[in-house]
């Protein structure tokens, strides 16, 4: 994705649109009324806005992998069935399981593509579509972010992690269970780590929420975590995060990456650091081989 200079203005409405209930018109038309220097808050606000199909990274054609969408069971979700993404490599297997949580917004192209960049790369990879039991990813994320918001959020956190406690055990998985997730799924990642205790080997959270202090005791995965530099909102929960694992004796690592934004990893808009996020990945990839191999 072609980078252009982004007032911080912007990049802050933009980051308000994502996490609230603001219609892209609504986000378009104060972006409009913003003051910038160097260039046009609009065209800034519209450059933003995610290109996914200039930004794949590994065609789903690729003859590396081979990915097609399945369905599984999901007790105590929000419709008792789950859809999901799973991306497996050539050859037979067994191969270690990584499940890849999704933003606020349901499946999207991104996501997809992250799952086919572990597939590549030795990893039995799944992509759970939470937005499934209302129809699915919509098309487009900022019908996918309400949709997300209509659901009932226990329910969906038990459709992923069902989705993850499904690759975990799918027939090609060497047994070891990864997860990586970006914005909400981050968080998703972090309560994974709470729930599922010794049954997940490795956790990577993208800039996101943080377990809460009174359950880090319940992780035993160890952790990558990952944050931008510029992201108020996850970023003042990362030093009380840190003193909790901390005590507890917790397995973790943390990165900030400086000249970063929430969200630096998605290629798919200006957000995205080329360099950091090269930087993150490879960090991952190593981190998974580590423990799930």
């Amino acid at each position: 994705m072609s980078q252009i200079p982004i007032d911080p203005q912007v990049y802050e409405l933009y980051d308000e649109f994502c996490h609230s209930t603001m219609s892209r018109r609504e986000f378009l038309s104060r972006a409009s009324r913003l003051v910038v220097i160097g260039g046009s808050a609009l065209v800034m606000a519209q450059a933003l806005l995610p290109h996914y199909a200039e930004a794949a990274v590994i065609s789903f054609t690729d003859e590396r992998i081979h990915a097609n969408y399945i369905e599984y069971d999901s007790p105590a979700g929000n419709s008792g069935r789950m859809r999901g993404y799973l991306v497996k490599p050539k050859g037979d297997g067994p191969f270690p399981a990584v499940v890849v949580i999704h933003e606020n917004r349901g499946l999207n192209p991104y996501i997809e593509d992250v799952a086919r960049r572990l597939a590549v790369e030795g990893f039995l990879a799944l992509a759970p579509d939470g937005l499934f039991p209302a129809g699915g990813y919509p098309g487009n994320d900022e019908d996918g972010k309400v949709l997300q918001a209509s659901l009932d959020q226990n329910k969906l956190f038990a459709d992923l992690l069902n989705s993850a406690r499904y690759v975990k055990q799918h027939p090609l998985s060497n047994g070891k269970l990864g997860a990586t997730g970006f914005c909400f799924g981050g968080g998703v990642v972090n309560q994974l780590a709470v729930v599922l205790g010794k049954d997940l080997q490795a956790g990577v959270p993208f800039y996101g929420k943080s377990a809460e202090t009174v359950d880090v005791p319940n992780i035993q995965a160890p952790l990558l975590i990952q944050y931008a530099e510029d992201d108020p909102r996850i970023n003042a929960m990362k030093d009380e995060y840190e003193k909790a694992l901390t005590a507890a004796g917790k397995s973790f690592e943390m990165f900030q990456y400086p000249g970063t934004q929430h969200g630096f990893h998605n290629n798919s808009t200006p957000r995205y650091n080329e360099q950091q996020a090269d930087l993150a990945w490879s960090r991952t990839l190593a981190f998974f081989r580590q423990h799930l191999a």
